[in-house]
C-alpha cells in the first residue's frame, strides 16, 4: 500500500514537472518570437547572417512553438 501511494505521488510530481517545464518552454518561445519580430522590424537580424537565413530562424522558432504547445497539450490531455 505504501510503495502504491509512493508511486502515486511520484507519477503526479513528474506529471506536474512535465506541466511546468512545457508551459516554461512556451512562454521563453513566445518572449524568443516577439523579440524576433521586433528584429525583423528593425532590420537589427544580427550581422553576419542574412535576412533569409533569419527568416529561416524566425519560422523554426514558430514552429518549435507549436510543437511544445502540442506537448503541452498532451500532457495536460493525459491527466484526465
Amino acid at each position: 500500500m505504501v510503495n502504491h501511494i509512493y508511486n502515486l505521488r511520484m507519477k503526479n510530481a513528474i506529471h506536474r514537472r512535465a506541466s511546468d517545464k512545457a508551459f516554461a518552454k512556451i512562454s521563453m518561445l513566445n518572449f524568443l518570437i516577439k523579440a524576433d519580430e521586433r528584429d525583423l522590424a528593425s532590420k537589427n537580424y544580427g550581422g553576419d547572417i542574412s535576412l533569409y537565413e533569419f527568416m529561416l530562424i524566425v519560422e523554426g522558432n514558430k514552429t518549435e512553438l507549436k510543437v511544445w504547445q502540442y506537448i503541452a497539450e498532451l500532457i495536460e490531455k493525459s491527466n484526465k
